[in-house]
């Protein structure tokens, strides 16, 4: 039997096999594809067709947008991305929770570099909205963390749409201090300030953790606005073991990690709803954590989210679950 990781290659190796036939990709975009008349979202001036698009993660190295394209997301975030390549964690690092509808993994920013993908972005869908999603290197200690996400922005603007800055992982060891109101206000204000080189900018959204407290939550709110940020993405995995069914001795033999899916639900909606209100909805979030459902999704928009991500929600519902959501929301 595949393990989950070997399953999640292997089922886009056979995606990458069928689109190669002459026709399939057509047919599979008709399938997957919203109706017209689906929501469409104006966001920093991007004009999504849909609210739905793909969490990081689940292409970290831009290997497969082509094949993404065809599954109706209305974008797709690449990474996340570092600029130096890195195995990450040991194997086994991804494990499903059947009985929570969860997925565990401590996966450690495993990617080829983002050199690497740069190689496969210059020829990237045009059509297809996308997103980087960017961190440090591993052996990068924090004080000089900074110079590794404006490598990765440099390395990247010229080929996505927006960016991540992702400093919510917790498979990357220290890395969620980043999160502090001190260091997390020094790094948005270097990409900010390189990012108005570039013409045009792109538009940047730090991603958090759900495990923030309010009153970091209030600091983040902030520094947003303070340093001219131009949204939010909330929420990254959860450490918390409240209220899952699964074990507490088998979750403790498969060891650390975040978790995602569906016990990460309330607390991301209840992340969301509370920046938005603290914030007077001044910046735009995009909601991610535990959306498996158009119900799911639309708690998501009504606590204040103006897109949504999906990843461990389809590894559970199928590929058919972006079109359900961008037909289903309102």
């Amino acid at each position: 039997m595949l393990t989950p990781e070997k399953a999640h290659y292997f089922s886009m190796a056979m995606l990458s096999f069928a689109i190669c036939i002459p026709g399939v990709a057509w047919v599979l975009k008709q399938c997957f594809k919203s109706d017209d008349s689906c929501k469409r979202v104006n966001i920093c001036g991007i004009e999504f067709p849909n609210v739905v698009g793909l969490a990081a993660g689940f292409d970290k190295d831009a290997l497969w947008l082509k094949e993404l394209q065809v599954l109706g997301f209305g974008h797709v975030e690449i990474g996340t991305l570092t600029p130096l390549p890195q195995s990450g964690n040991p194997t086994p690092r991804l494990f499903r929770l059947p009985k929570d509808s969860a997925l565990l993994n401590r996966m450690g920013f495993n990617n080829g570099g983002v050199k690497d993908a740069v190689s496969r972005l210059k020829r990237r869908p045009s059509d297809l909205i996308l997103g980087g999603n960017i961190g440090r290197n591993k052996i990068t200690s924090n004080e000089n963390a900074t110079s590794d996400y404006l490598k990765c922005f440099e390395s990247l603007h010229p080929y996505v749409d927006y960016f991540t800055v992702n400093v919510s992982s917790p498979n990357t060891p220290g890395l969620r201090e980043l999160q502090d109101r001190k260091p997390l206000a020094a790094l948005l204000r270097a990409v900010v300030k390189l990012n108005l080189t570039k013409a045009p900018p792109c538009p940047v959204f730090p991603k958090i953790a759900p495990d923030l407290t309010d009153s970091q939550l209030d600091d983040v709110v902030s520094i947003i606005i303070e340093e001219g940020v131009d949204g939010l993405i909330a929420t990254n995995t959860t450490v918390s073991r409240e209220n899952l069914f699964t074990n507490l001795a088998s979750l403790e033999a498969l060891g650390s990690g975040g978790i995602s899916g569906a016990p990460a639900r309330h607390r991301s909606t209840e992340v969301i709803r509370y920046v938005h209100e603290k914030s007077g909805g001044a910046f735009p979030i995009i909601g991610v954590g535990g959306i498996d459902s158009v119900e799911s999704a639309q708690e998501k928009l009504n606590a204040g989210a103006s897109l949504i991500q999906i990843y461990s929600g389809m590894i559970y519902e199928g590929p058919t679950l972006a079109k359900k959501i961008a037909n289903g929301v309102k």
